[in-house]
């Protein structure tokens, strides 16, 4: 395998050579319409405001679903600053997944969809559907606001896993915003380390222009290992005031092999989704929406012992863990009311109320500690808190309510357009845990929290050439459990200034802070943790016994993170050829966060023991808390490029990230390894076959704590063939992992007993092997 870095620079510099051929040209092209300057006019009484159009090839991209006829850039974003805009014209780090990307990549699961997008990784369990995504470095306890038709995702269960995770199949999905870094920090709390906003599909995704009724039937099989996805949408429009769209999703698989060959236990799942949207438009200007999605994920999380386990040796080597049947089932509800009309310039709102239940039932199916693995208890063997017995149940649950309400008023001074956005949000978690014998219910302690803030932006805009945003959000929270609390409040700044000197040529600076509020489980964790059948070594405060006490602080502070960047974004079109195009964003930024929160152990002390009749003795750390690290710095370099010239299309997206606990100079474990991804493809036959391929090459990041597994360096190569015969069928053909690597994309924590990794961890943390999917999609639909 080349090296990443080389492969990286000879990449990036195409792209500049391209970027830099392309200016000069443009320096005396005429403007396209969204840049063009507009001439001065008398002030009339009551001015149209701009109202920003899709591209129009977005427009006819309908009839030609999972062919990316068009630049996803241009795509329509809030994200950002809520308001609309273009994802190239945002003074920001956004980037926009389209509905027919992911339809054409067939994923399986939401990393799939991901694998272009710079600045964003995942730290997935091949053994839990659940998705744990990370941005620029961050992750867990909220630190990536992630949200679903505008309703906050927030489950999180601590085990051996990422500490934050959400349930949502690719199949439900219409649109993906990203937002990387604090910058978006109006867009609600804890949101240091960016935004991810999904969007479900709804009616406008199936129905083409003139039809009032419209069903998609989609099916696709799979190999390894027996994948299967079956799904259906539809709706209709009753007429022009009231539109009724539904859905509903089944997609299964089996076990599948890793690279390099070996099964990976429990990776199979069984998931059935739907759901269900009213729209009606009760006066001009107003659209209420009402949504439902339900999900139900059947699963099997843990691992089987990989070979005998008759002494301490080999089961250090081969014992797996605990095997539980979940049950994990998702609800979210949402109601959503717009007001928008082109002729008012002071009210443009967006009102959402939403609810949220995530709710994971579990039984224990099998015991690496029994003999023979067969976790019936008995009177010699009776189990303990983390073998348990067969039958044993847990389950996690999580209740989220909250509401968004912003507005948008807009005026002229002289030759400045400004908005001014302005709004409070809220939501409160409802977390209740329970484990009939093990320690789930100390290591995901139940209790509330609640979030609020409210915030103001103004935009300003001067002629074609200079754009200023600036803002300040205000936020507050409080959790309690029992007899802990905590609480806290902050204003957050931000502001951008970006210029336009040249047509498409728009550099500009940003300076923004986010303030993560603690978790429930960082605060007020507290006992002792389970011993999984070796010894007591330690007697914890609150009257527990384990391996070690993990212990509350009520006085952990929020994090703060204050991110610097500088940007470029570059707009061309007809760049070589009439109706070809050109877009790229490439960004430095670096952030600092103050306050930092890691679970920091204590100085290691002699203990004495028991252990089947024997005196045992050694040193070992006895706490575990959530400590405040006072500083921690992640920085690094982003490119996203996409060249379209109609027949063919290539394309670059980029990460290089590097990130310390500043006073230790210790890498962190959750920043990611320098990615270099090309795209690119060709379409034939009046545009209706693409042949299209992706390479991700991923070194390994070796700059992490002592005590971690690094992630592999790997070559990802996928290919993807549509073709659309007839306007309404779709034939989709595609290879994942090409060469059928082994790779782990993610550094993962050792034991602390012998520096060896946790068996579950690294077994279920292998993405699959060579894959080859074919799917069928048909269109109905009529007047």
């Amino acid at each position: 395998m080349l090296g990443l870095s080389t492969r990286a620079c000879a990449l990036l510099l195409s792209v500049s050579v391209v970027s830099l051929a392309t200016a000069p040209s443009y320096a005396q092209s005429a403007a396209p319409e969204a840049q063009a300057p507009q001439p001065a006019k008398p002030k009339p009484a009551k001015r149209k405001r701009a109202v920003v159009e899709p591209a129009p090839a977005a427009l006819q991209a309908r009839a030609q679903i999972g062919q990316p006829t068009y630049q996803s850039l241009d795509v329509i974003t809030v994200a950002a600053s809520k308001t609309e805009e273009r994802a190239i014209d945002a003074l920001a780090p956004v980037s926009v997944v389209t509905l027919e990307q992911i339809q054409g990549i067939q994923p399986n699961r939401l990393a799939d969809v991901f694998r272009a997008v710079p600045g964003v990784s995942f730290q997935d369990r091949g053994d839990d559907p659940a998705t744990a995504i990370n941005i620029r470095g961050l992750q867990d306890f909220g630190r990536v606001a992630v949200v679903v038709d505008g309703a906050r995702q927030n489950y999180q269960r601590t085990g051996h896993n990422a500490n934050g995770s959400f349930f949502l199949d690719p199949e439900l999905i219409g649109s993906i915003d990203v937002v990387r870094g604090p910058t978006a920090n109006i867009y609600g709390s804890g949101a240091i380390g960016g935004v991810a906003s999904f969007r479900t599909k709804d009616i406008n995704d199936v129905l083409r222009p003139g039809e009032r009724w419209g069903v998609d039937l989609n099916g696709a099989v799979g190999s390894n290992n027996g994948r299967g996805l079956g799904s259906v949408f539809g709706g209709v429009r009753v007429d022009p005031t009231v539109d009724v769209f539904g859905g509903a999703v089944y997609r299964t698989q089996g076990n599948y092999k890793d690279g390099a060959g070996t099964e990976i236990g429990n990776t199979g799942n069984e998931i059935a989704a739907g759901l269900l949207k009213l729209t009606v438009r009760p006066a001009d200007g107003h659209e209420i929406k009402f949504g439902g999605v339900f999900q139900d994920y059947q699963y099997s999380i843990g691992q089987f012992n990989r070979g005998a386990t008759t002494t301490a040796a080999p089961a250090s080597a081969i014992a797996g863990s605990s095997v539980y049947d979940s049950d994990a089932k998702n609800y979210t509800g949402t109601l959503n009311w717009k007001y928008s009309k082109p002729d008012d310039m002071w009210f443009d709102w967006n009102i959402s109320l939403y609810g949220n239940r995530t709710d994971n039932d579990q039984v224990k199916t099998y015991n690496n500690r029994i003999s023979a693995g067969s976790g019936v208890c008995t009177i010699a063997n009776p189990g303990n808190n983390i073998s348990g017995c067969v039958g044993d149940r847990r389950g996690y649950l999580l209740d989220t309510i909250g509401f968004d309400v912003n507005n948008t008023s807009r005026f002229d001074l002289g030759d400045w357009r400004n908005a001014v956005t302005y709004g409070v949000d809220a939501f409160q978690d409802d977390v209740s845990t329970w484990d009939s014998r093990g320690n789930s219910n100390i290591t995901t302690p139940s209790g509330t929290r609640t979030v609020s803030g409210g915030f103001v932006q103004l935009k300003n805009n001067y002629s074609s050439w200079l754009e200023v945003v600036s803002a300040l959000r205000y936020d507050h929270y409080e959790l309690a459990s029992g007899a802990t609390s905590a609480s806290g409040e902050r204003l957050s700044p931000k502001i951008s200034v970006g210029v336009t000197p040249l047509q498409g040529f728009t550099p500009y600076v940003s300076y923004a802070e986010g303030y993560r509020a603690p978790s429930i489980t960082e605060t007020l964790i507290s006992g002792g943790h389970a011993t999984g059948g070796g010894p007591v070594l330690f007697n914890c405060p609150d009257g527990t016994s384990g391996l070690f006490c993990f212990l509350p602080n009520a006085a952990l502070r929020p994090e703060v993170g204050k991110n610097k960047e500088v940007g470029v974004n570059l707009k061309y079109d007809s760049v070589f050829t009439a109706g070809d195009s050109f877009r790229g964003k490439f960004n430095l930024f670096r952030n600092d966060i103050d306050d930092y929160i890691d679970l920091v152990a204590s100085t290691p002390e002699r203990y004495t023991s028991i252990f089947m009749g024997f005196p045992i003795s050694g040193t070992s750390s006895k706490y575990y808390q959530y400590q405040n690290t006072p500083h921690a710095r992640i920085e690094g370099f982003e490119a996203e490029t996409m060249y379209d010239a109609g027949q063919w299309f290539a394309g670059v997206s980029a990460t290089v990230q590097h990130g310390k606990n500043t006073q230790t100079n210790i890498g962190l474990a959750t920043v990611q390894p320098r990615k270099v991804t090309t795209s690119g493809g060709v379409r034939f036959l009046e545009r209706k076959l693409t042949i299209a391929a992706l390479w991700s090459a991923v070194a390994a990041n070796t700059d992490i704590p002592v005590g971690y597994l690094p992630s592999t360096a790997y070559d990802l190569v996928n290919l993807y063939v549509t073709y659309q015969p007839t306007a309404d069928i779709t034939l989709s053909f595609s290879v994942d992992n090409v060469l059928n690597e082994y790779y782990r994309p993610y550094a993962i924590p050792s034991s602390a007993s012998d520096g060896t990794t946790q068996n579950d961890a690294i077994w279920s943390s292998p993405g699959p092997g060579i894959v080859y999917k074919g799917g069928l999609k048909v269109h109905f639909g009529g007047a």
